[in-house]
């Protein structure tokens, strides 16, 4: 699987989204406020998750910030005065930036989110929305909502709950303190830790892992994961069910065989 790389770019170019062997990544690129997330940042990240979604030779998507210093630094603050200034205000804002929430959780493919710097605020709620977080040594991780009186969504504390477990969500939530990537990883906020230069060789290996892999099998692992998370009552059964026998009867079942018994790599085609 070797295709043309392509480049789109949204959002006056704050947003950057790149797909190429089956890997796509979208990039925040405002390097001078950190990659802090305007109105107009978050509605360009829902049009490029939108694109990447809907091109079926996408089997991974990663998430990066560009300049160095940050993956995402949180909402930006000068836009407050006027997105917070009155409920309406805010709920409006809501509307035209909150639609990616909706469009990460439902994303089909895997997600990853490669991080280096500054993961602070809506930047760590929009890496939680992922499956796995990559992060580079030295990186930060906050959510100071307690500093700026902002009550926190309820579906980013889930994730956080999720990730950390109630305690230490608590902590960092009362305290709106930050913590290092060592940290990061002892807790689970993060999968795992590099160091600075060999993040994005680590994150290409991981995507390019996942890509190479069977595209139902990892559906069915990743709905399977998704549903045990819910409460039994909750829980569709009938979709794994349904996915299972979609990998049970795909050539790609065939594939896997053969290939394991000719000794060579499969090539898997999600059919």
């Amino acid at each position: 699987m070797h295709d043309s790389p392509s480049s789109e770019r949204y959002a006056d170019g704050r947003i950057l989204l790149d797909r190429h062997d089956g890997i796509a990544t979208i990039r925040f690129n405002h390097p001078e406020k950190h990659n802090a997330m305007s109105v107009e940042m978050w509605e360009g990240f829902g049009f490029a998750l939108q694109a990447a979604r809907d091109d079926t030779t996408v089997r991974v998507l990663v998430l990066t910030g560009e300049g160095g210093k940050a993956f995402v630094s949180g909402g930006d603050i000068s836009q407050f005065e006027e997105t917070h200034r009155t409920p309406e205000a805010r709920a409006e804002m809501e509307r035209r930036a909150g639609a990616w929430r909706k469009l990460l959780s439902g994303f089909p493919r895997p997600t990853i989110s490669s991080i280096r710097g500054y993961c602070i605020g809506g930047g760590l709620g929009l890496a939680l929305a992922t499956d796995i977080r990559l992060a580079a040594h030295g990186s930060q991780f906050g959510i100071p909502a307690a500093k700026l009186n902002i009550a926190y969504p309820f579906d980013g504390m889930r994730l956080l709950m999720q990730a950390v477990g109630p305690s230490w969500a608590r902590l960092l939530m009362y305290s709106a303190m930050r913590i290092g990537s060592d940290e990061a990883l002892r807790i689970g906020l993060v999968n795992r830790t590099v160091p600075g230069d060999e993040l994005d060789a680590a994150t290409l290996e991981v995507a390019r892992q996942i890509a190479a892999n069977a595209p139902l099998s990892v559906a069915a692992a990743r709905l399977t994961i998704r549903e045990a998370l819910k409460d039994p009552a909750d829980r569709d059964m009938g979709a794994i069910a349904d996915l299972a026998r979609a990998c049970a009867l795909s050539e790609d079942t065939v594939e896997g065989r053969r290939a394991f018994m000719e000794k060579r790599t499969p090539r898997f085609t999600g059919r």
